[in-house]
């Protein structure tokens, strides 16, 4: 499978397209937990909004913060390569994170922050209404998942998003891998792994 999202525009697409435009204004002015008094811009996503895949990370770095769109550093260029090897380009997929807005010092979310920001990220998901989630990353993996098991032991698998009894896959974080790039082979089998799901 080469392309990652679905043919033809139709009125559903259409419908998505601005439900997400409406819910991405919403959150620019969101003001529900402390992070928009450090962040430079909220960071809602980006991609295909008729995508059959979501990638799903943790929380905006300090490019992210700058410029508003999602993955767009060092681990931004490697989650691109990740999707070429794939046959995508990031116009193919939907790329979002758990949080909409940059912790400072790129420190791990805190759990009110992504309890005030989860509606954002379920109904993102409504909205696009993917075949498959990719959590990037242990935080994403545990959030969505609701689970604390190792990202390890989560890998390899198939698993569901219960608020919309969706597939998902979990696979290490781009920054992850930039730090450990001997585990780049694990994650090539995570690759194989959610194109054969789609296949």
């Amino acid at each position: 499978m080469r392309n990652a999202s679905r043919p033809g525009p139709d009125t559903a697409d259409l419908r998505a397209v601005a439900g997400l435009e409406e819910l991405e204004r919403k959150i620019a002015k969101c003001e529900l937990c402390g992070l928009h008094k450090s962040r430079t811009t909220t960071v809602f996503g980006s991609g295909n909004p008729d995508a059959q895949v979501l990638f799903v990370g943790e929380a905006p770095g300090a490019d992210e913060d700058l410029q508003g769109k999602p993955f767009v550093g060092r681990a931004g260029q490697l989650l691109t390569l990740m999707l070429a090897a794939l046959g995508w380009q990031r116009s193919d997929v939907y790329i979002a994170n758990i949080l909409k807005c940059r912790p400072p010092n790129n420190r791990n979310p805190l759990s009110d922050e992504i309890r005030q920001c989860e509606p954002n990220l379920i109904k993102q998901i409504e909205l696009i209404q993917p075949q498959l989630i990719v959590a990037l990353g242990r935080i994403a993996a545990h959030n969505l998942l609701s689970t604390t098991t190792s990202i390890s032991r989560l890998r390899g698998k198939k698993h569901f998003y219960q608020k919309a009894n969706i597939p998902l896959v979990v696979t290490y974080h781009p920054a992850y891998l930039l730090r450990n790039p001997i585990d780049k082979s694990k994650s090539w089998q995570d690759l194989l792994f959610i194109k054969s799901i789609l296949n």
